[in-house]
């Protein structure tokens, strides 16, 4: 319970930390309330079968969410495979609470021990990946929850983007408040959620995914993009100068079993 106490102070410092980064604020009318993903990528080793991971996450880990009131869990293939492979998986919470909540009752559910069995069971010559990373993510002010898409066939891009000081991608997450938004749905690349990432690897960064049909209707929506006179407009602004330092993009597609 000690335990428990610290972490949920340590993420709620943390993620106040990361509130007082946004520039939307309450008197802006935006949502107090957000959701906090967290962000899985797995390293599949070679040769490995990647199929007893993914039977972990259909049969036992999703279920368990869903039952302690997690939906629309993201399970996603990379759309142009990488060596060595990799794998995701967004779980988005309704809070920090939640998400500390969650995960101490899955560990002690009868089902998902059950579930998970043949998972764990799994020896060290047959690992199915080398390590995963994970990263925990504050929503937006403007975009406080994940639009999931319609179910049909999908193009999924995750991006993120880092910034040489907590000051610069202060700045890029106004930017997108302050009409980024707007013009990716006037491109028809359709935002799913955005983060302001309060735990993880390379800080300080935003990761934020977006939809369409195809690849090739992406490459459609970015040239749409950059080409609006709005974005014109925001990245001609002398504000938005030197926000992002890198940027690091990749496609994905939904598993069959993905709620997103």
């Amino acid at each position: 319970m000690q335990r428990r106490k610290f972490l949920q102070s340590t993420l709620a410092v943390t993620a106040a930390a990361a509130v007082n980064l946004n520039p939307a604020t309450a008197g802006n009318n935006y949502s107090t309330q957000k959701e906090v993903y967290e962000w899985r990528e797995y390293e599949i080793r070679f040769g490995a079968d990647q199929g007893q991971l993914e039977n972990y996450f259909k049969t036992a880990l999703i279920p368990a969410l869903n039952k302690y009131g997690v939906k629309t869990v993201g399970a996603f293939d990379e759309w142009n495979k990488t060596s060595p492979a990799k794998f995701y998986l967004l779980i988005p919470y309704s809070s920090l609470d939640s998400y500390l909540s969650v995960n101490t009752k899955i560990k002690a559910d009868a089902d998902y021990i059950k579930n998970s069995a043949a998972y764990n069971a799994i020896t060290a010559d047959k690992s199915v990946y080398t390590r995963f990373t994970s990263s925990l993510m504050l929503a937006f002010d403007g975009w406080p929850a994940i639009v999931a898409p319609s179910n049909k066939p999908r193009i999924f891009e995750i991006r993120t983007y880092e910034g040489y000081s907590e000051e610069a991608v202060k700045r890029k997450n106004k930017m997108f408040h302050d009409g980024e938004f707007d013009i990716f749905k006037r491109a028809k690349l359709e935002p799913v959620f955005f983060g302001d990432v309060i735990a993880g690897d390379k800080m300080p960064r935003i990761t934020y995914m977006l939809t369409c049909e195809s690849k090739e209707e992406s490459i459609k929506g970015w040239a749409a993009f950059v080409a609006d006179p709005e974005w014109k407009k925001l990245v001609s602004n002398p504000e938005y100068a030197n926000t992002i330092s890198k940027i690091t993009n990749t496609f994905l597609v939904p598993t069959a079993y993905s709620q997103v």
